[in-house]
């Protein structure tokens, strides 16, 4: 198996969990009463409504997606474009609109919501008193200090009136039905989009939430496409939470040690910037920390990506490494957060153009 093998392999994953599959399979398993309204709100935006707008046409759509994911997106939708990760006017914009739009309805309406990865800096209305300036500070505060999801969105929640189930707050309609894509350990609606789809405790209306793609899913389904081609599956586990410092030992010293396969790992890792970090995200630091832990294995090849197609502030959705790619240059490059920069010399950077979903990350290793 080659390098493009591995990236097949990471593409039988993506397709799985892809938005427009996601919501087409969640859509024919259980009977959804017709919506007056399609919202869809996230990286994935795009593709899920497109799937729900192919079951009903009839419906209104509006989308809040991130610049440049708008591909797919059915024609007569409302498109509203914004920054990720760190939030830009057009998020308050398109967080007003949300609020617009969901505080209209009828009070019969039924509302069908579609969440994934990414709708936290996408739509936001701040509580009265913060700006942008405030906020684009703050959302960067937390992406430096190395913050998993959890204390991320408890922060993002206590200063916004969308998340946390507070845009749902305002629907006076008879029903809401949530599909949300998780990019979040333990798939919680809660946590997934800062709680942007979740309802809140005290509600008049009927709601009905279900998690329609997973980095579970994902996992299982580059299993399946490597024992498809005669390859054992020797290791499937969603252990990426933790700082990629610790995480890197790790993994490198079990792939030193294993047993002929492919190896797959999924989650979100956490990564620590330094004061003006160079170009890369945390799945390109990861790549270049392993490739740095299994330097001189031949027959030892990685993939490291983000599911989404994007790792940080950059094009590239990660990197593909084996046991030739580390060189002494690249340690200057990981002390200045600049793994992008070096991997990208060296041929080694993975460009995969947005996916249509977002369920965390995956490492997926092959050893001969």
């Amino acid at each position: 198996m080659h390098t493009a093998d591995l990236e097949e392999l990471f593409w039988a994953g993506v397709n799985a969990v892809r938005g427009d599959n996601a919501v087409r399979a969640a859509l024919a398993a259980r009977v959804c009463r017709q919506p007056d309204q399609i919202i869809a709100v996230g990286k994935a935006a795009s593709a899920m409504a497109r799937a729900a707008h192919e079951a009903f046409p009839g419906a209104p759509v509006l989308i809040v997606t991130k610049y440049r994911h708008t591909e797919g997106a059915p024609a007569g939708a409302e498109v509203r474009q914004a920054a990720h990760p760190v939030l830009d006017e057009n998020s308050l914009a398109a967080g007003a609109r949300l609020l617009d739009v969901v505080s209209g309805m009828n009070p019969d309406s039924h509302l069908l919501i579609l969440v994934s990865g990414g709708a936290s800096a996408l739509a936001e209305a701040p509580v009265d008193g913060l700006d942008l300036a405030g906020l684009t500070a703050r959302a960067q505060e937390m992406l430096a200090s190395g913050a998993d999801i959890h204390a991320m969105n408890a922060a993002r929640t206590a200063v916004s009136r969308v998340k946390g189930g507070k845009l749902l707050g305002q629907f006076k309609g008879a029903s809401v039905t949530t599909l949300a894509i998780s990019d979040v350990e333990g798939d919680s609606l809660a946590v997934i989009g800062s709680g942007i789809g979740d309802a809140p405790e005290r509600r008049d209306f009927a709601f009905d939430a279900r998690i329609v793609a997973s980095n579970a899913i994902a996992r299982t389904a580059v299993a399946e496409a490597a024992r498809r081609t005669g390859l054992p599956v020797a290791t499937n586990d969603e252990t990426l939470y933790d700082d990629i410092m610790a995480l890197a030992p790790r993994i490198g010293a079990a792939l030193r040690a294993a047993q002929p396969g492919v190896h797959i790992f999924g989650g979100e890792p956490t990564v620590v910037l330094p004061p003006n970090p160079g170009r890369g995200g945390r799945n390109q630091a990861l790549a270049l920390m392993l490739a740095r832990e299994i330097q001189g294995q031949n027959g030892l090849r990685l993939l490291v990506a983000g599911t989404d197609g994007t790792d940080g502030p950059t094009d590239a959705a990660g990197a593909v490494v084996d046991g030739s790619t580390w060189d002494d240059t690249a340690q200057d490059a990981l002390a200045r957060a600049d793994a992008g920069r070096w991997l990208d010399a060296h041929g080694a950077l993975l460009k995969t153009g947005p996916t249509g979903t977002n369920v965390m990350d995956l490492v997926i290793g092959l050893r001969d």
